[in-house]
Order: C-alpha cells, then sequence, then structure tokens
C-alpha cells in the first residue's frame, strides 16, 4: 500500500514542518486513519532528520536524500486539497529548509576558519617580534658608533674576559663574557652601567655557565645615557640597586 496521491505535497511539508492552518489540520487527522500515508510521513521525516545531521555529523545515506527530494517528483499528482490555494508549491519549501541546514554547516566552516587566519596572524606577529629583536642584535654588533668595552678581572692576570658593545643612542647594550670564576650558591655577577654623570646603573644580572661563559643582551636601561665605563660585582641572585664591593671587572672605552 502506497500514500495517496493527492496528499503527496502535504505529508512532505508536514515532515519538514512548512505545512500550516486547515491544510495541516485536515492532513493530520487524515493521517490517524490512514496507515499507508503514516507510513510515508514517518519515512520522510526520516530522511529529513537525516540531512539537518549531515552538516555536523556523518554523510547521511544517499537513498534518504534522494528520496526526500524526489518524494513530490516521483508520486502522481491528483487533485489537491481543494482549501490549499493552487499556487503554494513543495519545492520552495523544501530548498528553504535545506538551504537553512547547509546554512549553518557554511557558518561553522566559515567560524573555524577565521579563528585559525586570527592564529596564524597572532604566530606571525610574534615572528616579526623575534625578527626585530634580531635585527636589533645585529645592528647593536655591527654599529660603527658603538662603544666597545673589554672588561678584565681586577689585579688578576686577564684570563677572564668581557666585552660590553653599547650603543647610547638606542639604549642598546651587548655584553659577552669569557673565563669566569664560578659562584657561591645563591649569588650572581651584576653588570653596572657607570655613567659620566650620577650613580651607578644596573645592566642586567647573570651567571656563567661550566665553560665560565655568560652573555647579557639588550637589558632596560634608560635612553641616552652617556657610559664612562661599565663594571662587574657579585651580587645575590635577585640583583642589587647599588653596587656590592668589591668590583671584580671593569672597563672603560676603547
Amino acid at each position: 500500500m502506497t500514500a495517496h496521491g493527492q496528499f503527496a505535497d502535504d505529508l512532505a511539508m508536514l515532515a519538514v514542518g512548512t505545512l500550516q492552518g486547515d491544510e495541516r489540520v485536515a492532513l493530520e487527522n487524515h493521517v490517524e486513519g490512514c496507515a499507508a500515508c503514516r507510513r510515508e510521513l514517518e519515512r520522510l521525516r526520516g530522511d529529513t532528520a537525516l540531512l539537518a545531521l549531515s552538516a555536523s555529523g556523518p554523510k547521511p545515506p544517499q537513498r534518504s536524500r534522494e528520496r526526500l527530494l524526489k518524494a513530490i517528483a516521483q508520486e502522481p499528482r491528483a487533485q489537491k486539497i481543494p482549501a490549499r490555494p493552487s499556487s503554494w508549491k513543495f519545492t520552495p519549501w523544501l530548498a528553504a529548509a535545506v538551504f537553512l541546514v547547509l546554512a549553518g554547516f557554511f557558518f561553522r566552516q566559515s567560524d573555524r576558519l577565521a579563528q585559525r587566519v586570527a592564529q596564524l596572524q597572532n604566530e606571525s606577529e610574534q615572528r616579526q617580534v623575534q625578527l626585530e629583536r634580531a635585527r636589533e642584535v645585529v645592528s647593536t654588533l655591527t654599529s660603527t658608533d658603538a662603544m666597545r668595552v673589554t672588561l678584565v678581572a681586577a689585579q688578576a692576570p686577564p684570563q677572564p674576559q668581557g666585552k660590553a658593545i653599547y650603543v647610547r643612542d638606542r639604549a642598546s647594550l651587548i655584553f659577552l663574557a669569557s673565563n669566569l670564576p664560578g659562584l657561591p650558591p645563591q649569588k650572581a655577577y651584576e653588570l653596572w652601567l657607570i655613567p659620566t654623570n650620577g650613580a651607578p646603573i644596573p645592566a642586567g644580572v647573570f651567571k656563567p655557565d661550566a665553560r665560565g661563559s655568560a652573555t647579557v643582551i639588550q637589558p632596560p636601561l634608560p635612553a641616552g645615557v652617556e657610559a664612562k665605563a661599565f663594571a662587574i660585582t657579585v651580587e645575590p641572585e635577585q640583583g642589587s640597586a647599588t653596587p656590592t664591593m668589591p668590583i671584580v671587572m671593569s672597563g672603560a672605552g676603547e
């Protein structure tokens, strides 16, 4: 037994929730007493649910999609219920339902794409910051107007060495050390910028590695300070605001 042909359009519209008014009441009353139309309605509702789930879940069986889209085309056309305006068609309503499902799918895809674009943009900005820092380091090391200072151990043979490269106008400082002796526990070396006027300025706390090598790169310094010399003292690990005597290494401009 198959559904009555005159109800084919209305059953499909009822399945997608677009049949309203007296026609809906009339069809629901008919379906209650007609097993064939009731089975057809359940089949169409199942196909509609599978089509809706295809936007975010597994792809529905192709036969479900075809049954839903061709439900009207394959049914013989007969006289419509008189109360229904002849200008109403099933196709626009079904197209609208499918459009809403597809629109939701593409909206979610667009949102994921926007998140990925934002992530890539953030990564690009981070790389740009790193690149600018590397350029600043190279610029300081190769600057022709940089002040280059070699620091040696005070009152000792010049085995431990430190070299400070300082560009006053950019407040840019690179410090390289070698052959530094080890430190007691909870102690660190601190580099000091000795200005031509005023108190020594902290220029970075550091500890040498197992070979006695250490670096201080771009410590925070006030801009435009003219340096008379650089010095190193032994301080607590967190550093000090003023040098703790004695000065273990020092040097003036070359």
